[in-house]
């Protein structure tokens, strides 16, 4: 086993990279929509009830994963993600044709899952590594993470074009194994720090910010990040499943309207790559409330596009949820603590989860099926404001205290 330290500590950024290349099913599942449709005979419900599953679980997932994490450490629930990524890779090409249930239960579950214990043993390793830098080690995981949907997108059209979506499920399952193993391989927690010369001798102390779940789940702050994270999952959750679809209905060509999913990727590779950093500079709430009220105008706007206007506000609209997800894992370990970084993302994400069976749902039973772009956009109002009522964050070592200027809530 290697052993990292300081100098290299750039290893875990390169591994979770890696990892995380391979866990984008959902930002391009856009691609993989008509070739399962055709395979597999699904309708258009079963397909975003597939969509719509695989995040419930990775929300659902991330609780189970970041227990892991904390407790047996980054490498055990790496293994853990891949050998599930990898069963469901390759159970998808088994799947009969017309089995929705059986394609949710072989696909949906173990991927869901799968990328769930990925996410966070990469993250939360990432963050214990760069404490002082949490925003750059963040940011660079979340931009493979966004780069993702567009490596599947290409891979997608290649492999499954001239071989078929079951041979490409498989050959995804061979390199998701081969790659997420031996990324997993390497993740390991920064040894513990050797006590100043002044507190040598003396009784260990708890950290000053340490929330265990069952303290976090009790206050108002984890209760309103939350909520801002089910309500910004619409603006994106709701149109990545049919965005090409969408595209070629309003004026764009085949080719074109793909394109809509490598672009988009891109875009959400930026939004996690640049927001983090940015918010390391602006603060976290503040760096948030502006990316939710993006998704709100961006909401809005989406519903008057049409040809390369599309394109244009589907790539805003990824950089902006994109962004605002990759926040996340910092605005957690900012407000809660680092020891229990893992489970309590993990119970963060449940909102994603919520978002993304709940808005759907909503949309059918109300029958906003054509003005999904305002259940978007005054979800996303609705997240910013739960924001602006969130309370800042203590200073966090290493990173400048958040400006006085923020906004209402201020302790």
């Amino acid at each position: 086993m290697m052993l990292l330290n300081r100098s290299n500590r750039w290893l875990i950024l390169a591994a979770g990279a890696a990892i995380q290349i391979l866990t984008g099913i959902p930002a391009a599942w856009g691609i993989f929509r008509r070739p399962v449709m055709a395979e597999y005979n699904l309708s258009r419900a079963d397909v975003s009830a597939v969509f719509s599953l695989t995040i419930a679980w990775f929300g659902v997932g991330c609780v189970f994963g970041g227990y892991l994490q904390d407790t047996k450490g980054p490498r055990a629930a790496g293994l853990w993600g891949t050998a599930l990524l990898t069963f469901g890779m390759a159970a998808a090409g088994f799947v009969p044709r017309g089995a929705a249930g059986l394609f949710c239960l072989g696909f949906s579950l173990p991927v869901g899952l799968g990328t769930a214990f990925l996410y966070p043993a990469v993250m939360s390793c990432a963050q214990k590594w760069y404490r002082d830098k949490k925003g750059l080690a963040t940011g660079f995981i979340g931009g493979a993470v966004g780069a993702s949907g567009a490596f599947l997108t290409l891979f997608v059209r290649r492999v499954g074009g001239q071989a078929g979506i079951r041979a490409c499920f498989w050959r995804l399952a061979g390199l998701s194994f081969a790659v997420c193993a031996a990324g997993s391989l390497l993740l390991q927690d920064p040894p513990p720090e050797a006590p100043l010369p002044s507190r040598q001798g003396r009784p260990y102390k708890r950290p000053p910010l340490d929330l265990p779940p069952a303290r976090m789940l009790r206050t108002r702050d984890y209760w309103l990040c939350t909520a801002s994270v089910a309500l910004a999952a619409p603006a994106v959750l709701l149109f990545s499943p049919v965005i090409v679809s969408l595209g070629q209905q309003r004026g764009l060509s085949e080719g074109a309207a793909h394109l809509c999913v490598a672009v988009g990727s891109l875009g959400s590779a930026a939004g996690r790559l640049l927001m983090p950093m940015a918010s390391d500079r602006l603060g976290r709430r503040r760096t948030d409330i502006l990316l939710l009220w993006g998704l709100c105008g961006l909401s809005a706007a989406f519903a008057f596009a049409r040809g390369g206007w599309v394109v244009a506000c589907y790539t805003a609209l990824t950089f902006c949820y994109s962004g605002e997800a990759a926040l996340l894992p910092a605005l957690c370990t900012d407000r809660f603590g680092l020891p229990h970084a893992g489970i309590n993302y993990g119970f963060l994400a449940l909102g994603m989860s919520a978002g993304s069976l709940g808005f759907p749902l909503l949309a059918r039973l109300w029958g906003l099926e054509g003005g999904r772009h305002w259940l978007a956009a005054g979800a996303a109002a609705l997240g910013a404001l739960c924001l602006t009522a969130l309370p800042e964050a203590p200073p966090q070592p290493g990173r400048p205290a958040a400006k006085k200027a923020e906004g209402p809530g201020r302790r």
